[in-house]
């Protein structure tokens, strides 16, 4: 004997387990307004309980909106536009909005173009743009979309709609933390120079030691990697011990951290070091790392709380800065702690 498959619910059946109509049923699943919260809450449950799944073809024929979004990225595999990517994705996917995804391999004028006009075309109401390059941030401010776009990251001054982690001030904090310690300077291993993100945490260094009244230590480029942090390591172990250093994120704070090794100087004995993102490895590294964290879930929250209303034609009154956090291990001690004397 054949058994035939349970049929996926219907409208119908929503509207006939709730108590109302097809069409009461129809104006709550595409958020119409003057539904009684009672009612709405009565489809809403039945939806759930019989697991119903709304067309959504054609919910945008009604609606004559896509409930689609686009997110643009670079495909560098950094911790942190990772994670903002993720966040963002399953923020987008909470609020009701499917998410379409660009990664560029280079960010140029004309691969942000390309992204844009690809996203367009696949009707989507806004975009997220996670791309801290400076090139990247021009191209916005001098292309209207048509659609409204946040701008994740960077320096958030070069775009009307923005969000993200203020990277000055932990930097700052990261640099005063040092500078507590008794450190009279801090070497600084920067990112590359194309990323706002690090710009912004070299001057919340090089203003941590103005408002102290004290001289920066030397600076240091390097390009997100462990193998720039350990080049820089080398230069800085060639140079003497430094006392303390700030580096702008946790990977290449593993390759310093190497070179030091290899230079006959213990952390925090003769260096102490904190890092920035709080990246799933920094506490497990010997000793475990003092950085920066950043909330990247709230990051990928807001970023689609602002787009939201960006998309309804209404202002929001989010704080486009979120607050970092220090997050103090062992990797930095007061000054001569633990050396003879």
């Amino acid at each position: 004997m054949t058994t035939v498959p349970n049929q996926a619910p219907v409208m119908a059946d929503v509207a006939k387990l709730a108590g109302v109509s097809h069409q009461t049923v129809s104006r709550v699943i595409n958020q119409m307004p003057n539904i009684k919260e009672s009612t709405r809450q009565r489809v809403e449950a039945a939806i759930k309980q019989l697991g119903y799944r709304p067309n959504t073809a054609a919910r945008a024929l009604v609606t004559r909106r896509s409930s689609t979004i686009g997110i643009i990225s670079t495909e560098s595999g950094l911790y942190g536009p990772s994670s903002i990517h993720r966040t963002v994705e399953d923020a987008a996917r909470q609020a009701g909005y499917f998410a379409g995804s660009v990664s560029l391999s280079t960010v140029t004028a004309e691969s942000l173009t390309d992204a844009i006009d690809h996203l367009m075309r696949q009707s989507v109401e806004g975009i997220v743009m996670i791309a801290a390059q400076y090139e990247a941030l021009d191209v916005i401010r001098h292309q209207d979309p048509g659609v409204p776009l946040v701008v994740v990251e960077g320096d958030l001054t070069r775009a009307r709609f923005a969000v993200g982690v203020d990277q000055h001030q932990g930097a700052y904090e990261a640099t005063s933390h040092l500078l507590g310690l008794g450190h009279p300077s801090v070497v600084h291993v920067r990112g590359p120079l194309e990323w706002t993100e690090a710009e912004a945490r070299r001057q919340g260094w090089e203003d941590a030691h103005r408002d102290a009244g004290l001289e920066p230590g030397s600076l240091h480029l390097g390009d997100w990697t462990a193998r720039s942090g350990y080049e820089a390591g080398r230069r800085i172990v060639e140079e003497g011990a430094p006392g303390a250093i700030f580096v702008a994120n946790d990977q290449m704070t593993i390759g310093l951290m190497r070179a030091l090794h290899e230079g006959g100087l213990s952390v925090p004995g003769d260096v102490s070091i904190v890092g920035f993102d709080d990246s799933p490895e920094s506490e497990f590294l010997n000793p475990p790392l003092t950085t920066v964290r950043q909330n990247f879930h709230e990051v990928g929250r807001r970023a689609i709380a602002v787009l939201h209303a960006a998309i309804a034609g209404q202002e929001d009154d989010l704080p486009r800065l979120i607050e970092p956090e220090l997050i103090v291990r062992s990797s930095t001690a007061p000054r001569d702690a633990g050396r003879p004397t």
